[in-house]
């Protein structure tokens, strides 16, 4: 009995004392753009390009996580683009179009991505259209790989959406349109 007791006893510290442990240990790999894409809805079918100017909002904490008004002032308009956020001042952050050319042979990739990697080096997201099953998807550029490929992110409702390959959807699509930002110096 008291062997049954000891290990109870032992077994109880031991399950405490780890639990105390992982609550106390920082998390240095912690990514606050990963917790704004965790708790971001698109809760539109059709509202990508607002769910991903909050999602920039959201990253910058000028906005609570709670924010929905773009979208919701967007539902499923179906004649939106880039323009309707382009020159856009929304809670310190001015939102630019880029890259409204045609998507041919000609389109200058090479620029394109090194205008990327230049807003990513200057600690800054870049938003991105690409193609989707039925039209376009807007995603976040958020990093570039060791081996130069950018990872995106978005959402479809709740679900979180990662490419890998965001360079190689580019130039399957012979390029796209972006929008940078700049941020006020107050923020």
């Amino acid at each position: 009995m008291k062997k049954i007791l000891f290990g109870l006893v032992i077994l109880i510290f031991t399950s405490i004392s780890f639990h105390s442990k992982a609550q106390t240990q920082k998390n240095e790999n912690f990514d606050f753009f990963d917790a704004v894409i965790n708790n971001h809805d698109q809760i539109f079918q059709l509202s990508c390009i607002p769910s991903a100017v909050e999602m920039i909002l959201k990253y910058y904490k000028v906005v609570d996580f709670d924010f929905y008004d773009l979208q919701n002032e967007w539902k499923n308009k179906t004649d939106g683009s880039f323009r309707n956020f382009d020159n856009k001042e929304l809670y310190g952050i001015t939102f630019s179009q880029k890259f409204v050319l045609p998507r041919d042979e000609n389109f200058p990739i090479d620029s394109l991505f090194q205008t990327i990697e230049n807003e990513l080096k200057s600690e800054k997201k870049v938003i991105i259209s690409l193609p989707a099953d039925e039209g376009w998807h807007m995603f976040i550029i958020c990093k570039q790989t060791p081996d130069g490929e950018f990872v995106s992110y978005s959402k479809l409702g709740s679900h979180t959406l990662i490419l890998r390959n965001t360079k190689e959807i580019v130039k399957k699509s012979n390029g796209t349109e972006i929008m940078t930002y700049t941020v006020s110096p107050h923020l």
